[in-house]
C-alpha cells in the first residue's frame, strides 16, 4: 500500500485501535449490553477514540442499533454501548445527494462506513484499499420489487418491463443482471426513492431493500408486492 494514498490514513488508523473493540460491538451485542446495564464502563472515559461512522442512508429501521450504542441524554433508549468500549462515535448519514461510502472513507471524512458485498467486490477490482469489517446482515438486502401477477415467478420474468433503479445500480447490481436475464438499459427508469411512480403502473418494477421498501408499498398500496433478493 502507497502509505501516501488518501486511504492509508483510514487503513493505518484501524490497525491502530484494537480491533477486538469493534468486533464486540458487532458480533457480542448481547454481552455488551449486560456488561453496560450494570453501569461499569470497561473502558475510562478519559481515553475515548474518536472514530466516524457513516450509514448507506438517511435513519431508519436497520440502523438502529447503531443510534442505540449511542449516549444521547434524555433518550430512554441510548445505552452506552460505544463509551463502555472506549469510542466516541459520531454518526453521519447517507442519502440521495450525499457522495458514496467508498469515497467519503477515501477522503478521511469517514473512518468506517455501511456498505454493499458488491462493493467489496468492486474495491479488489479496482485496487481500492479498504477493508470489510463485519458482514451484519446474511444476505445483501438489495431487492427488486414487483406488482402481485401469476406471471411473474423469477428474475427472468422481469426482462423488458420498466424499472425503477438509482445511478449506484448501474455499477453494482444492473450489469449483473443484464449479463444473467438479459436485462437491458431501455428497462430503466430514474428511481427517486419514492414508491408513488411504482405503484401507479402495475407493469412496473422498482429497486428496494428487503427491509424497507416492501413495507412503505405494502402501507401505501395496499396489498403485498413480489419480491426477489438479489442475493439468492
Amino acid at each position: 500500500m502507497n502509505p501516501s494514498s488518501p486511504s492509508s490514513t483510514a487503513i493505518h488508523r484501524l490497525s491502530r485501535r484494537s480491533f477486538i473493540q469493534y468486533g464486540s460491538i458487532w458480533i457480542s451485542g448481547s454481552v455488551i449490553a449486560a456488561c453496560a446495564n450494570n453501569n461499569q464502563p470497561l473502558i475510562s472515559r478519559s481515553r475515548l477514540d474518536k472514530v466516524i461512522f457513516g450509514t448507506n442512508w438517511i435513519a431508519q429501521a436497520e440502523h438502529g442499533g447503531f443510534y442505540q450504542a449511542m449516549s444521547t441524554t434524555g433518550c430512554a433508549y441510548a445505552t452506552g454501548i460505544y463509551k463502555d468500549y472506549g469510542l466516541d462515535v459520531t454518526i453521519k448519514m447517507g442519502g440521495p445527494q450525499v457522495p458514496s461510502g467508498t469515497q467519503l472513507l477515501m477522503g478521511g471524512a469517514v473512518d468506517f462506513f455501511m456498505g454493499y458485498g458488491i462493493d467489496a467486490v468492486n474495491a479488489i477490482a479496482q485496487s481500492i484499499p479498504k477493508i470489510t469489517v463485519a458482514a451484519i446482515f446474511q444476505k445483501d438486502p438489495q431487492c427488486l420489487v414487483a406488482h402481485p401477477n401469476t406471471a411473474t415467478k423469477s428474475l427472468a420474468d422481469l426482462k423488458g418491463k420498466p424499472i425503477y433503479v438509482s445511478a449506484a445500480a448501474n455499477v453494482t447490481y444492473w450489469p449483473l443482471l443484464q449479463a444473467k436475464y438479459g436485462f437491458t438499459d431501455d428497462q430503466k427508469r430514474p428511481y427517486n426513492f419514492n414508491p408513488a411512480p411504482f405503484l401507479t403502473d402495475k407493469n412496473s418494477v422498482q429497486q428496494g431493500y428487503i427491509t424497507s421498501e416492501p413495507f412503505a408499498i405494502e402501507k401505501q398500496g395496499g396489498f403485498k408486492p413480489v419480491i426477489f433478493l438479489l442475493a439468492d
